[in-house]
């Protein structure tokens, strides 16, 4: 599976995300990572049946083609949004924190 992003820096963006509540960029890495353990997972399960390997190529095959368009997606967003690239960090502008009580 190629990939655009790591799983550390999917991980950097769901922490910004966290950080500063805003969900919208951390929903699309959340998927991604699922993605990814979903694609993981049907290539474990390619030692089965012939019908089982059909269904698992499948299942992985449109796992991959949509890790690829979400991807294309959170790098739209994370440009759109002005984030820093290099660094996968929030515009200050977007920041906001959690208000206390």
């Amino acid at each position: 599976m190629n990939t655009q992003f790591s799983d550390a820096q999917l991980s950097h963006i769901l922490d910004q995300s966290l950080i500063y509540q805003c969900a919208c960029p951390a929903q699309v890495a959340k998927h991604i990572i699922g993605l990814r353990d979903l694609f993981a997972y049907q290539q474990a399960c390619l030692n089965q049946t012939d019908t089982d390997v059909a269904v698992h190529q499948r299942i992985a095959s449109d796992a991959e083609r949509a890790h690829a368009v979400l991807e294309a997606c959170l790098h739209e967003i994370l440009l759109l949004e002005k984030w820093d690239m290099q660094t996968l960090t929030m515009p200050a502008s977007l920041q906001k924190t959690p208000r206390t009580l």
